[in-house]
């Protein structure tokens, strides 16, 4: 378990990134195949065991992701980026827009509502496959700490008052008709304005998502021993007022001071154990009577969490003065 997952991964990266160049020959079951040193038989085969569709189901799902962007980032003419991501006319872009989202890209242009879409999956996910990690490389960076103000937002996510955890998190989800990672995840991708999108594809953090732990009177016990319901969603400004999907929520996030427990870039594979631990030895050992603050656990605070190994691991807490 985990070889063939991480084979799959390093596929599905090279698709994204040969529709980012828009380099259709390297997109090639073929050509990709070749890279990886399998036949296309083969791939094609462990693709499907392991992400749950066929390579040309998920290639075409994922031009139609990047196109969908380019609809309602841009004022890009339709048809230029129908021919840009594949399609023979805009005809066939519109049919297949419609088929997978239910409305034509002229429909989303003007009206651009959250729909489900195909995201980049993530088949080599250390807590989805329970492997915590192949190595227990150490990492060289050690964790910072700091004090932030971070302006008044909005949150909007989906909530669960029993989960323990990220793989428990989605373990519980996927039982909730549409609330499962898959269907979750692809609403947010598709919300335009994100706080926190830097346009990466890491979990948890792959446009502007975020875990968070959200302080309320339901009974569940943290490990800070405060009761907190565990959520997914993403941070928009404070005057968003966009759709709201039904299966979520949203909520109004004031002002207010935090404290950053955070890793810098590091290797996923290898490291991912380490760095959690040190963060979490960070928080464990902070000396809170020296800073003058305190953790503010106040009904409704937002304790955030980002993972996104190519930048940083870190947990966002709010404070108040002690």
């Amino acid at each position: 378990m985990g070889e063939w997952e991480m084979l799959v991964q390093a596929l599905i990266e090279q698709i994204d990134e040969c529709i980012e160049k828009g380099d259709d020959e390297a997109l090639m079951l073929r050509t990709l195949a070749k890279r990886l040193g399998y036949s296309e038989f083969y791939i094609s085969r462990k693709f499907r065991e392991i992400s749950g569709m066929n390579f040309r189901d998920y290639l075409g799902a994922r031009k139609l992701a990047f196109a969908l962007k380019e609809v309602r980032d841009t004022n890009r003419g339709l048809l230029e980026i129908a021919l840009d991501y594949g399609f023979s006319s805009h005809e066939a872009f519109s049919r297949s827009f419609k088929a997978s989202y239910g409305l034509t890209p002229s429909e989303f242009r003007a009206n651009p509502v959250p729909v489900v879409l195909r995201t980049i999956i993530k088949p080599f996910d250390c807590y989805l496959v329970s492997t915590g990690g192949t190595s227990m490389e150490k990492s060289r960076d050690d964790v910072k700490v700091y004090f932030v103000t971070i302006p008044a937002h909005k949150y909007l996510h989906i909530r669960n008052y029993e989960s323990r955890g990220y793989w428990d998190f989605w373990e519980r989800q996927s039982r909730i008709p549409g609330q499962d990672c898959q269907t979750i995840c692809g609403l947010l991708d598709s919300i335009k304005g994100k706080l926190d999108d830097e346009g990466g594809t890491e979990a948890n953090s792959g446009s502007g998502q975020i875990m968070a732990y959200i302080n309320e009177p339901s009974g569940r016990m943290c490990a800070w021993g405060i009761p907190m319901a565990e959520s997914y969603g993403v941070r928009l400004p404070a005057d968003y007022s966009g759709e709201i999907p039904p299966q979520m929520q949203i909520m109004d996030v004031p002002e207010r001071e935090y404290i950053v427990f955070e890793h810098g870039p590091f290797d996923y594979q290898s490291q991912n154990c380490d760095v959690e631990r040190k963060i979490e030895e960070a928080m464990r050992d902070f000396d809170w009577t020296a800073s003058g603050y305190s953790l503010d656990t106040a009904q409704e605070s937002v304790f955030y969490f980002f993972h996104d190994p190519s930048r940083f691991w870190k947990y966002v807490r709010p404070v108040k003065k002690a």
